[in-house]
């Protein structure tokens, strides 16, 4: 069972032989809008946690978005509400973050949580419910749809068939999110790019951010394909640019990409080294959405696996170093107070 694609703990011994480096442009703010706070098979990663990794990065981390991890369902009641259960254990997170007794960041300032948009009426009553336990704090919803023949890519979490974006009952349950003015949250890998495109062809008024850069996948049975992969994605992504409606969140490709192997490496890369393996799926972004349609993230602390949290940032500023400072507003911060509807 290859170890990329899959969930698990950060060494931190192995972390902590990362180089020192100075933090770029200290006082630029931050939204980091893909983080999961989560107790998964016994890894903890709380807001104590949380703000340990805030307070070492040096980085300016006004805000980020919680995005659904499967976390602290109810127990009881009816299947299609036991969702909620995490967007009730996010508030509290939110909340203990808002006191300003551990950390001035608004973690969780934003809540993407899960509801199944394929059953109808049950979907409507799930975001309902979404939104009334999160205290002004609902923004979206994730629903993978990621699906690969090979069972080593398509792994644990995904989607139950292929093709989840185009059936006819999902596109129902995307004009249902689109009524309540939130956002979608796309999750696939590369190769169904296309059904990403498809689906915001058809429902032009919905809000659609690709997440990941769209999980560019480089293990398994497409190693050693690295030529053939990035122009497929590419060419996915030239097409899916020409959608208005999409937005893409950038970063977060450490587990499929695998162009690190952070099971063999010494230490852990420089931010340098890290954008330079990164920068031929981030950059092509910021060129074809433009900065306005563009978001950092971390994916933390799923790719804390593979480098610390200042390390994450200063890459993104490496990569970013040619743009306006208007432009690097709307990367780090405004694309997602705007698409998430964040102050």
């Amino acid at each position: 069972m290859t170890l990329f694609a899959t969930i698990q703990p950060p060494n931190d011994a192995w972390l902590a032989r990362a180089e020192p480096e100075p933090v770029l442009e200290p006082d630029l703010p931050i939204i980091d809008t893909h983080l999961h706070l989560w107790d998964f098979g016994g890894y903890r990663y709380f807001l104590d946690e949380y703000v340990r990794d805030l307070e070492t990065c040096g980085h300016n981390v006004e805000a980020s978005v919680f995005v659904e991890c499967f976390m602290m369902y109810r127990a009881r009641g009816p299947e299609h509400l036991k969702y909620v259960g995490e967007t009730e254990f996010a508030l509290g997170m939110a909340a203990m973050a808002a006191s300003g007794k551990y950390t001035q960041s608004r973690v969780a300032d934003a809540i993407v949580g899960y509801a199944d948009l394929t059953l109808g009426d049950r979907t409507r009553e799930t975001i309902e419910a979404h939104i009334e336990a999160a205290n002004g704090r609902f923004r979206g919803v994730r629903q993978r749809a990621k699906w690969d023949a090979d069972p080593m890519v398509k792994g644990k979490y995904c989607a139950e068939r292929e093709g989840l974006y185009l059936d006819a009952e999902f596109g129902r349950g995307i004009d249902v999110l689109t009524s309540f003015g939130l956002a979608f949250d796309a999750s696939i890998y590369h190769p169904q790019i296309p059904d990403v495109t498809a689906l915001a062809r058809a429902h032009p008024d919905a809000s659609i951010v690709l997440i990941h850069c769209g999980s560019p996948v480089g293990h398994s049975s497409y190693a050693g394909r690295e030529k053939e992969n990035h122009q497929t994605w590419l060419a996915s992504m030239r097409d899916l640019a020409r959608c208005p409606n999409v937005s893409v969140k950038l970063g977060g490709i450490l587990m499929n990409l695998a162009n690190f192997d952070f099971t063999q490496a010494s230490a852990p890369p420089s931010s340098r080294q890290l954008a330079e393996l990164w920068r031929p799926y981030i950059e092509p972004c910021i060129e074809l959405f433009g900065a306005d349609r563009c978001m950092v993230s971390s994916n933390f602390p799923v790719d804390k696996v593979g480098f610390g949290y200042g390390t994450v940032w200063n890459m993104f500023k490496h990569i970013a170093a040619s743009c306006s400072q208007n432009e690097k507003r709307m990367l780090f911060s405004d694309t997602a107070r705007r698409v998430y509807r964040m102050a």
